[in-house]
């Protein structure tokens, strides 16, 4: 079969920070390999993009890398960006970003299999995930709403030691290898993405 995958999101996605140029989305690429499923990936992720931006890029992102002989699956994640304050507010307000993902996940969904990874903790910032946390909680409400399967990351990304130890010795945003390590794992332990390559 021929498998292609668009990763399309920020610059978790784009796995920024991480020093073997991996992020969780080669690593969890790798290990399906691995298991003997061939994969072609195309990391789609942009730095500070938020949802509105996201939204408008995704198909004309998409079209070109997905043929139609081919079986195309979309993995969106965003959001962090969203909830970034600049100049007293944020970027994207809640209503607006929750707007912005149910637009793009109906028509994504649409043409072709969706899963949605949430946001991750800024862990060094606990006002941007406590802001994280709840637009989490309703992207994971709209996409049990549209039969989308989505993965919350912020709770236990906040949680981990490895995580705020290396996005404190970083940019004060993203980890290093080990905290997207760490989410490759939560990644490829869910359910909805061992489903789609048939692992027990």
């Amino acid at each position: 079969m021929d498998v292609r995958i668009c990763f399309i999101g920020d610059s978790f996605v784009n796995g920024t920070g991480d020093p073997t140029y991996l992020g969780w989305t080669g690593r969890v690429c790798a290990e399906v390999a691995q298991q003997g499923h061939a994969v072609t990936a195309y990391n789609l992720g942009i730095r500070r993009e938020t949802s509105l931006q996201i939204e408008q890029r995704w198909p004309q992102e998409v079209v070109c890398r997905l043929p139609n002989d081919c079986q195309g699956r979309l993995v969106f994640s965003f959001g962090a960006n969203d909830m970034t304050v600049e100049q007293g507010s944020n970027r994207v307000d809640l209503a607006t970003s929750i707007a912005a993902a149910r637009r793009l996940l109906q028509a994504a969904s649409r043409q072709y299999p969706v899963l949605m990874v949430g946001p991750p903790a800024i862990a060094v910032n606990p006002a941007h995930t406590d802001r994280i946390t709840h637009l989490s909680a309703q992207y994971g409400d709209l996409c049990h709403s549209l039969g989308i399967p989505y993965l919350e990351t912020c709770r236990l990304t906040a949680q981990s030691v490895l995580w705020s130890a290396e996005v404190q010795a970083g940019d004060g945003a993203h980890p290093g290898a080990g905290g997207y390590g760490e989410l490759a794992t939560l990644v490829s332990n869910w359910s909805a993405w061992r489903d789609w390559f048939d692992i027990d």
